[in-house]
């Protein structure tokens, strides 16, 4: 390997904090350089090899499979309830024909997810993509709006608008499966150059993971800090959370890819394919 370092992504919301709490608290080595941003880009970087490793989002991976390997256990997943990736509107999904429906720039599964349903429903909002954060503007300009992270988090969108639809509820009430969000990648070209680089940067991100739920409380009183949120409520947020990828979440992703493939979301069927040196 040469002098550089070798850059890896680091998702900018607190959701990712129990995989990044090692490598924030002394496992991060010399050679090692996180680079923090909200996932959509993270997705350009990894796509155009500014970063080399990278949690993604789940639609991102999808769309770059022939580009992207996943790294095995990591995740950011639910069973039921996020609380972070929220469609707030003032209609029912099936009221939303015709309607201005805004999407977060930052979002990418999400917004798949929610194309999805629509085309399963027959439903056709107009889509707009913008700035979420002043939600008070967004109210008056838009019938629903997609937000995630700490945005859906930190906002009362569910006493500006009239209905609020946590779509990690909405996805295990279709199909009693948990939803993934984002993954973690590396890329295929690099990890067919430097495999044993790649092995040893997954175990340390395993490791971080692993220091993370050992320091659960720390997490949440940072998460609680940063946000400005009650502790409880970023504790049951750290409650509904999954950092893992077992065998049901390789299923249910592979569901939400073949969803997206039969709705024409995606142009081609994508296989799930891991790092294995």
């Amino acid at each position: 390997m040469n002098d550089n370092k070798v850059t890896m992504g680091k998702i900018s919301y607190i959701n990712a904090s129990p995989v990044f709490y090692g490598l924030d608290h002394g496992l991060l080595p010399p050679w090692l350089k996180m680079v923090a941003d909200v996932p959509s880009s993270l997705n350009r970087k990894i796509k155009t090899g500014q970063v080399k490793i990278s949690p993604v989002s789940a639609a991102f991976y999808a769309m770059n499979f022939k580009d992207l390997l996943l790294l095995p256990d990591l995740s950011i997943s639910c069973n039921g309830r996020v609380l972070s990736v929220i469609l707030a509107s003032n209609y029912k999904i099936d009221e939303l024909e015709g309607k201005n429906v805004m999407f977060s720039r930052d979002s990418a599964s999400a917004a798949s997810f929610l194309k999805m349903i629509f085309n399963q429903r027959n439903v056709a909002p107009r889509y707009l993509v913008g700035d979420v954060s002043n939600f008070q503007e967004i109210s008056k300009s838009v019938d629903a709006v997609l937000v995630i992270g700490d945005t859906a988090l930190t906002h009362p969108w569910g006493r500006i608008f009239e209905h609020y639809i946590d779509l990690g509820q909405l996805w295990f009430e279709m199909t009693k499966l948990p939803f993934v969000f984002a993954v973690w990648v590396v890329r295929r070209s690099f990890a067919e150059k430097e495999p044993a680089l790649v092995k040893e940067i997954h175990e340390l991100l395993l490791a971080s993971k692993k220091m993370g739920y050992q320091n659960l409380s720390k997490v949440i009183r940072k998460g609680k800090d940063k946000l400005n949120l009650e502790e409880s409520l970023v504790k049951e947020y750290f409650d509904l959370l999954y950092c893992d990828l077992d065998d049901k979440k390789i299923k249910a992703m592979g569901l939400f890819f073949d969803s997206l493939f039969d709705q024409e979301i995606l142009k081609e069927r994508p296989k799930i394919k891991f790092f294995n040196p």
